[in-house]
């Protein structure tokens, strides 16, 4: 049996968060749902999809009247829903999750998780590790069970805004699964959401962290994290606010050897002001391309990935400053990527312009102020020419360049 693109629970989540914060989301999420459902349209081979696509049949008909009872009624949508449980079928148990459906949600929270979170609303991701898009437990024989195979070298891969997972894998590549099969790292994959502060989630992770080195199968004798986009910063809030708990009893902080940041904006992503960053990584997933009308709505993960923050600013200060500057953790070797859509010979206006969304001095943590400027070693930072921001998850040059670093 299909598991269905969207589950009843779903769609009453989707109607809460149309009575709660944007008037129209039904019609989003059934624009993305008609993208999913003609998946040969969306990759060009069919007239274009207009903004307002519309989905057919008993999906059409539910979309419509959600959006009516929503004017109407407001909240009480989420119980007309309710009655649709038995029409839409709950998928078979233990089945893997579709990569459509688990791209539309991290879309979802990149943009507006921080209200989905504040609300108690079932779209919201609650942060776990996942391998294959299934969760860990974070309990010794669980592990065992679910990674048979893990060995001493324990790599944590962290996603970017609006992303998820499953993600990693692009064009046919994962970097986790590749350094597993050349240098022997067990990957395990963070799943988390991107709309809420990278302070807050760099907190979350700090505690999850210690439960996942707890509960490896065997001794780590080498524990390397990798960052993608803001996925890097909140490996360095993570680690930042693990440090300040060793007193406390945590032990990993001190534990992680390397850190590898992939197209990370630590000085900050200028682009991310007019929207044009969410535009460009919901690019990633044609079928999230409606929520490209929510980019001027910023999450706080959105606001803290244009300022390059990993902690949370003063109190009392309105959000629109940049919080002090983090040094690099000490004891970590720390590596940072960075990419340019010009050729090696390109000019200052590709270094600024960058992936795309992240200028390159930000990616390498240059900055005209010292005390702002991050020391990354010069043998440690590499830029790879005519890669695009979502590039850096496939370019081999990449892969080759850290599989030398983490060898």
């Amino acid at each position: 049996m299909t598991q269905p693109l969207l589950q009843a629970a779903d769609l009453r989540a989707a109607a809460r968060l149309t009575t709660d914060a944007v008037a129209g989301i039904a019609s989003l999420v059934e624009a993305m749902h008609a993208r999913i459902a003609s998946p040969l349209r969306g990759a060009g081979l069919g007239p274009a999809w207009p903004d307002d696509a519309r989905a057919g049949g008993v999906a059409g008909l539910v979309y419509k009247t959600v959006r009516g009872v929503t004017h109407l009624v407001g909240g009480s949508a989420q119980a007309l829903l309710a009655l649709l449980d038995p029409v839409l079928a709950a998928p078979e148990a233990g089945q893997a999750p579709r990569a459509e459906r688990e791209a539309v949600v991290a879309a979802l929270n990149g943009v507006l998780g921080d209200h989905l979170a504040a609300t108690g609303n079932s779209l919201a991701i609650d942060m776990r590790f996942r391998r294959a898009g299934r969760p860990l437990l974070l309990e010794r024989h669980a592990l065992r069970a679910s990674l048979p195979g893990a060995t001493p070298r324990l790599l944590v891969l962290l996603h970017g805004l609006c992303m998820n997972d499953l993600q990693w894998q692009r064009a046919g590549h994962d970097h986790g699964e590749a350094l597993a099969r050349d240098l022997g790292y067990t990957p395990v994959y963070l799943h988390y959401n991107s709309g809420l502060s990278i302070s807050t989630n760099g907190r979350i992770l700090a505690q999850r962290m210690e439960a996942l080195y707890d509960a490896w199968p065997g001794p780590i004798e080498r524990l390397v994290m990798i960052g993608h986009s803001m996925g890097g910063l909140v490996a360095r809030s993570a680690i930042h606010h693990g440090a300040m708990a060793q007193r406390g009893g945590l032990r990993w902080p001190g534990r992680v050897d390397d850190l590898v940041c992939l197209g990370s904006p630590h000085q900050g992503a200028p682009l991310e002001r007019a929207g044009h960053g969410v535009d460009v990584l919901l690019s990633a997933a044609p079928y999230a391309a409606p929520l490209a009308r929510l980019g001027k709505v910023r999450s706080a993960g959105i606001h803290d990935l244009r300022l390059g923050n990993i902690v949370n600013p003063p109190s009392g200060d309105d959000g629109e400053h940049r919080c002090p500057q983090v040094p690099l953790p000490g004891g970590t070797r720390c590596y940072a990527v960075a990419a340019s859509l010009g050729p090696s010979s390109g000019s200052l206006k590709s270094r600024l312009l960058g992936d795309g969304l992240v200028p390159v001095a930000s990616a390498l943590g240059q900055h005209r102020d010292p005390d702002r400027r991050l020391a990354f070693a010069a043998d440690r930072q590499a830029l790879v020419h005519e890669t695009g921001h979502l590039d850096l998850l496939s370019s081999r040059a990449v892969y080759a360049r850290m599989r030398d670093w983490l060898a």
